[in-house]
Order: structure tokens, then sequence, then C-alpha cells
């Protein structure tokens, strides 16, 4: 095993404790200090180097992981000046009220009979004439017409529209 390598493995036996501490000290995060402990020793052992003993080899890793996490600190420290920027000021949409909607329709759509939910998503969502949907289903356009009609009495009845919502809504403030 090469002198190196016989290092590395000491530190990390020995001293790896140590050093986690010595980088949640730095962080205040164990995950961070451990991240900074590995980049430290990849970073020192990667190339070769003179001849070391172990403190000074802990010493310089324990460098490695202050410059490192300096650098870690100020690039965070950037990111968190420019990012008001980088993001747009303007006032983000409520789709909540939408969601409610597709959530009270799919609902709705859930109760339906399968040939009535089939007829409405072919009419509505494929845009596709009764001709159409009839032969897609093998009847007639009478059937078809009679599901669809079924099909949105059933759905007027679960659902109010959204205007009425807003109106509902007014009323009670």
């Amino acid at each position: 095993m090469a002198e190196w390598s016989r290092l590395l493995s000491v530190l990390a036996q020995e001293r790896g404790a140590e050093l986690n501490r010595y980088g949640f000290l730095l962080c205040g995060d164990r995950a961070e200090a451990a991240d900074l402990v590995q980049e430290a020793l990849v970073r020192v052992f990667s190339r070769p180097r003179r001849a070391w003993e172990l403190g000074e080899a802990e010493a310089y890793v324990r460098r490695t992981m202050l410059n490192r996490y300096l650098d870690l600190h100020r690039r965070r420290t950037r990111w968190n000046r420019a990012l008001p920027r980088l993001v747009s000021s303007a006032p983000v949409a409520d789709h909540s009220t939408d969601v409610l909607h597709r959530i009270d329709l799919m609902d709705a759509m859930r109760g339906l009979s399968p040939r009535q939910r089939a007829c409405v998503v072919l009419r509505y969502y494929e845009d596709m004439s009764t001709a159409d949907i009839a032969a897609r289903l093998g009847c007639g356009e009478g059937t078809v017409k009679r599901h669809l009609s079924d099909a949105l009495a059933r759905l007027g009845t679960q659902l109010r529209p959204p205007t009425q919502h807003v109106a509902e809504e007014r009323l009670e403030t």
C-alpha cells in the first residue's frame, strides 16, 4: 500500500470523529460537516504530495475544510443577494379555486356510468361529433345523445358553476 494511502486510512480511522466535529462546528449541520470532511480528504489526497506525518496531514485537511466552508458561505451569500433580482416581483396568481373545481369535476365524473363518462370525454375533451362518438363506441347517435344528456344532467346537479360561487361569496361578505 502506498504511503499516502496508509496515511489517509490512519487519518480517517483515528481522527475522523474529530474532523467531523470540526466540520460541525464550522457549519452547524452534521450532513454538511460530513460532506466537508469527505471533500477535504479527496482534495488533499487526490494529488501526490511530499511525505507527511499524521499531524501535518490533519492540519492540511482542516485548513482545506475551512477554505471550502468559507467558499461555500461566500457563494451562498452572493446567491442570496442576487436571488431577489432573479425572482419576478409580479404577484403569483392564486389557482386554488381552479384546483378545487377540478377536484369537484373529477369527483362528479366518477359518479357517471362508464358509457356516460366515455361520451363526455369524447365529446368535450376529444371534441368529437355525436356521429364520431357513435362510430367509436359502436352504438347509435341517439344512444350517444341520451348518454350525454343524462351525464350532463347528473353533472349539473353535482356541480355549481364558478359564477354561482362568486355570487354566493359576495353575498356572504
